[in-house]
C-alpha cells in the first residue's frame, strides 16, 4: 500500500514541516523511523557535528607531542595525534563495555566517546599537512580544508586535484595558480573570479567559459581579450590591462567593488547551477539523476537533502560524504566509501555501521567510537555474528521507546561546540541562543589581539615594496583586528602572481568567500528578464520595455537579493 505524505511539527522549531510519501518509502527501505525534526533543524544538527576549521594544540595523550587538532584542551577527551591513533600502541576493543537497558543510549554513547581515543585531525596519507583537516593526499597544503589529491594549496576549502592554489573554495578539479576562485573547474593562473571553466588569465570575471585573457567581464562563452565586457584585439587588450597597477592594493580594493557591482547590476544570473542532470532540483548540480533539494552534489543518483557529496546514490540527509558509490546512507556527516550506513561521524571506508564515530575500515557496528578495523562490535564489545543481531535489535527497540532512534546525535553530546563548527556560519546563532537549547559554546577560540608588531597603515601599498623580514612580523585584520602573519611560500605567491600584501586574516578572506556562494537553500521567484532579447555580442543586453517573463522556478537566490535571476530559457539566449 502506497504511504501518502504527512504534515508533522518539527520538535526543534515547531514548525510545520512535510514528510513526503518517497521518504518514507526509503525509511521503510532501511528500516528506520521517520524523523521528528525538519529538513533545516536536521542540516543544522549536522552542522552541530562538524568543526572544519577551528584549529588548536594540545599535546597528544599518548605520545605527549604537540599536535594541531579540533579540539581544544578544555574539551575532556583523549586526543591522539594521527600517527599514534593509527597505531598499534592501544586498542579500542578494551574500551568496550555492556549497554544498561535502564539508561537512554545517547547517554551511554557519550560516556564511550569521553573514553575512547579521538583522532586529532581527519587527514589521511598527506605530506607537509599538518594544518589541514577533512582532506587527504595532499602535499604542501596549508590551513585547508576539504583538500583532496592536490598540491601546494594555501587558506583554501574544497579543493580537489589542484595545485598552487591561495585563498580559494569549491575548485573542484584541476585549478593552477588561483587565487581569490570560487567555483570553478580546469582552469589556469585566474584571479578574484567565480563560475569559471576552461579559463586562464581571467580577473574579475563572474560565469564564462572557455575564456582566456579577459578582464572585469561575465557570462562569456569561449572570447579572448575582452575588457569590461567589451572585445578588443590582444594588442588594446594588454593597453588596457596596463591601466591598473595590480600589485597595489588600493588598485585592488576599488576593483574589488567594482566587481562586487558588476555581479550584483549587470550580470545574468541562472536560477540556480546544473549542468547534465535530470530530474533533479537543487544548486550546483553536476551529472545527477533524480537528486531532489540539494546543493553541491556530484555524479549522484535517487538522493535527497544532499549537502555537499561526490559519487552517492539511494540515500538521504547527509553532509559532506561520497566516493566510490556510497549508498543506502542517512543522516550521515564526513562520511566517505560507506554502504548502507546510517547516524555516523566522521567514519570512512564503512559497510553496515550504525550510531558510530570515528570508526573506520569496519562494518557491522553499532554504537561503536574509534574503532579500526572492527567487525560485529556493538559499544566497542566484540561479539558473534547471531549475538550482535540479537543485541542490535533489542537496543533498537529500547531506542524507539526512548525515543532516540532514527536520530541523529544531538549536538548536546558533539565533541565540538557549536561556534566551532559550520553551523555558526550556515545557521549562525547567539551563544545565548546556543545555551538556551542545551548545545554548548567554546569561549576560548584561538587568536590574539592586540599584538601586532606592524599596523595596516604602515604597510607598503604595492607588494614589491614589501621586505623579507614581514615574515617575522605580526599584523592586525583590518576588518575583526585579530592577528595573524604570513609564511614564506605566502609571500612568494604573493610575489609571483602579483598581488599585494594582505590586510585581512584568513578568516575574514574565507567569510568572504562564503557570503559570495550561493545559499543552500531555495526560494520561489519568477524570471526577471523581458522576453525581447538583443543577441550576445560580448555582453549581455536587454531591450527595455518588453512584456517581461512569466516562467516562475526555485531559485538560490532569496528575493530581496539585486541580482538579475533568468529562467533556463532567457539565461540560454542571453548568454549563448
Amino acid at each position: 500500500m502506497e504511504t501518502k505524505s504527512e504534515n508533522r511539527i518539527c520538535k526543534n522549531c515547531k514548525k510545520d514541516f512535510t514528510i513526503e510519501s518517497e521518504d518514507f518509502n526509503f525509511y521503510e527501505k532501511i528500516k528506520v523511523t521517520p524523523p521528528t525534526w525538519c529538513v533545516d533543524c536536521r542540516q543544522q544538527r549536522r552542522y552541530a557535528w562538524r568543526n572544519e576549521r577551528t584549529l588548536y594544540r594540545r599535546n597528544c595523550d599518548l605520545c605527549g607531542k604537540s599536535t594541531v587538532t579540533i579540539y581544544s584542551s578544555n574539551k575532556h577527551y583523549k586526543v591522539y595525534c594521527n600517527e599514534c591513533w593509527w597505531g598499534d600502541g592501544w586498542d579500542p576493543a578494551s574500551y568496550g563495555r555492556d549497554f544498561d537497558f535502564t539508561r537512554p543510549f545517547f547517554e551511554q554513547f557519550a560516556e564511550l566517546q569521553r573514553d575512547v581515543p579521538r583522532m586529532a585531525l581527519l587527514n589521511k596519507r598527506s605530506v607537509n599537512s599538518e594544518y589541514t583537516n577533512h582532506s587527504g593526499d595532499t602535499k604542501n597544503c596549508y590551513l585547508s580544508f576539504v583538500a583532496w589529491e592536490s598540491e601546494n594549496i594555501m587558506y583554501s576549502n574544497w579543493v580537489q586535484k589542484s595545485r598552487d592554489c591561495m585563498d580559494c573554495a569549491y575548485v573542484r578539479e584541476k585549478g593552477e595558480r588561483l587565487y581569490e576562485t570560487i567555483d570553478s573547474r580546469t582552469s589556469y593562473q585566474c584571479q578574484y573570479s567565480t563560475f569559471l571553466k576552461d579559463c586562464s588569465n581571467c580577473y574579475y570575471c563572474y560565469d564564462c567559459r572557455g575564456c582566456n585573457n579577459c578582464f572585469m567581464s561575465s557570462n562569456l562563452r569561449n572570447k579572448s581579450y575582452v575588457f569590461k565586457n567589451k572585445q578588443y584585439t590582444r594588442e588594446e587588450y594588454l593597453e588596457k590591462m596596463k591601466e591598473y597597477e595590480m600589485s597595489s592594493f588600493v588598485v585592488r580594493e576599488g576593483l574589488k567593488k567594482e566587481f562586487t557591482d558588476l555581479l550584483k547590476q549587470d550580470s545574468i544570473h541562472r536560477y540556480v547551477f546544473s549542468e547534465r542532470s535530470i530530474n533533479s532540483n537543487g544548486s550546483l548540480l553536476f551529472d545527477c539523476k533524480k537528486v531532489a533539494k540539494s546543493f553541491e552534489v556530484d555524479k549522484s543518483e535517487d538522493c535527497k537533502y544532499i549537502y555537499g557529496a561526490t559519487e552517492i546514490k539511494d540515500s538521504m540527509d547527509v553532509y559532506h560524504i561520497g566516493l566510490n558509490t556510497t549508498e543506502l546512507c542517512y543522516e550521515l556527516q564526513g562520511c566517505t566509501r560507506t554502504s548502507n550506513c546510517q547516524f555516523c561521524h566522521l567514519c570512512y571506508d564503512n559497510m553496515n555501521v550504525m550510531y558510530s564515530d570515528t570508526c573506520q575500515n569496519s562494518q557491522n557496528l553499532f554504537g561503536c567510537v574509534s574503532v579500526k578495523k572492527g567487525d560485529y562490535m556493538i559499544f566497542n564489545k566484540k561479539y558473534s555474528k547471531t549475538d550482535y543481531e540479537i543485541l542490535k535489535n533489542k537496543i533498537i527497540e529500547h531506542m524507539k521507546k526512548t525515543g532516540e532512534y532514527g536520530e541523529f546525535f544531538p549536538p548536546q553530546i558533539a565533541p565540538v561546540y557549536y561556534n566551532e563548527t559550520q553551523g555558526n556560519l550556515y545557521m549562525p546563532m547567539t551563544k545565548e541562543e546556543v545555551l538556551a537549547k542545551g548545545w554548548q559554546w567554546e569561549d576560548n577560540i584561538p587568536g590574539t589581539f592586540g599584538k601586532e608588531t606592524i599596523s595596516s597603515g604602515s604597510m607598503p601599498d604595492k607588494i614589491e615594496d614589501v621586505p623579507d623580514n614581514y615574515l617575522n612580523e605580526i599584523f592586525s585584520c583590518m576588518e575583526c583586528s585579530k592577528n595573524y602573519n604570513i609564511t614564506k611560500n605566502e609571500l612568494l605567491f604573493y610575489r609571483k602572481e602579483n598581488l599585494p600584501f594582505p590586510r585581512r586574516c584568513p578568516n575574514c578572506r574565507y567569510k568572504r568567500r562564503f557570503d559570495m556562494r550561493p545559499a543552500r537553500r531555495l526560494w520561489h521567484r519568477t524570471c526577471m528578464c523581458s522576453q525581447n532579447h538583443i543577441g550576445h555580442s560580448g555582453s549581455p543586453r536587454l531591450e527595455t520595455g518588453g512584456a517581461s517573463c512569466q516562467v516562475e522556478f526555485e531559485t538560490c537566490y532569496a528575493p530581496e537579493r539585486p541580482e538579475k535571476v533568468y529562467c533556463e530559457s532567457c539565461y540560454n539566449k542571453e548568454v549563448y
